[in-house]
């Protein structure tokens, strides 16, 4: 598969890198970002992805995430991949929360978003063997993600544990199909059958898999869409399974990627300890 390349900017010693990529699974060119470590250069290095939340592009969370400098200290490489499939013959919704840049991490089954809205396999599968087959990478890979993107790290590591070696989130939406953020595009994306919903659900998977591994959560404690993310459930489940791992209430801190830059660091380096 060809790769063109988009962009390219240096960063603390590293390479920040923009690509684009024809998407079989999406059937659509889809476009990632990629942060380079120095340490690259001479050697594969281990991968930390990071998925984003509604409405958000590649963008958001590499000009803003933070996780540059920490992944040049660490030598891990860091990618972006964008939130749903995209052009103007990809179905759309009016609402900020369905359609593009709002793919929820899920292959969708239900038309008019069955034929592009396959984000699941195109993670999973799809840019996964492309970034294996194009990047200085080794197969030792992490995973995180803020908001819808916290939901869709939990929910593919949890089904997937063989592959991904540590897991992590930022406000991950955490019960969705309790939720708003959830039930929607859910049933949008799947139908109404909620059988088929549960293997979406990062509480309800914890509760079936487990994690093979510890587990790190973070949550503002003034998050303004607590009634949506319900990180008491995954608390609780972690409790009544006797998951490790910790779901930290930062006092103070909001939604916003000022909490995600915040607590960077901290993620960084809880993976570079699990896959270093």
């Amino acid at each position: 598969m060809t790769l063109e390349l988009v962009s390219e900017n240096r960063s603390f010693g590293g390479r920040q890198k923009v690509f684009r990529h024809p998407s079989n699974t999406c059937g659509c060119e889809m476009t990632f970002a990629v942060y380079l470590p120095p340490q690259a250069s001479d050697n594969p290095v281990p991968l930390l992805w990071y998925l984003s939340g509604l409405t958000c592009t590649h963008e958001n969370a590499m000009f803003k995430g933070g996780f540059q400098e920490h992944a040049s200290r660490h030598g891990l490489a860091v990618i972006y991949p964008d939130t749903s499939p995209r052009g103007a013959g990809v179905t759309d919704d009016e609402a900020y929360d369905l359609g593009q840049g709002a793919g929820f991490y899920v292959n969708a089954t239900r038309d008019p978003w069955k034929r592009h809205f396959r984000m699941y396999d195109y993670i999973l599968n799809e840019l996964r063997g492309v970034v294996m087959d194009n990047l200085p990478v080794q197969n030792r890979h992490g995973i995180t993600g803020h908001s819808m993107g916290g939901h869709g790290a939990i929910t593919l590591a949890l089904r997937n544990a063989d592959l991904f070696d540590s897991l992590s989130a930022f406000a991950p939406i955490a019960h969705p199909t309790q939720s708003d953020w959830g039930r929607k595009q859910l049933s949008a994306y799947l139908g109404d059958d909620e059988s088929t919903w549960t293997e979406h659900d990062a509480t309800l998977l914890l509760e079936e898999f487990g994690w093979k591994s510890d587990l790190l959560v973070d949550q503002g404690a003034d998050d303004q869409f607590l009634d949506l993310l319900k990180p008491e459930a995954l608390a609780d489940m972690m409790a009544r399974r006797r998951q490790p791992g910790q779901v930290r209430m930062q006092e103070g801190y909001d939604h916003s990627y000022f909490f995600v830059n915040t607590f960077a660091r901290d993620h960084v380096e809880w993976h570079a300890e699990r896959l270093n």
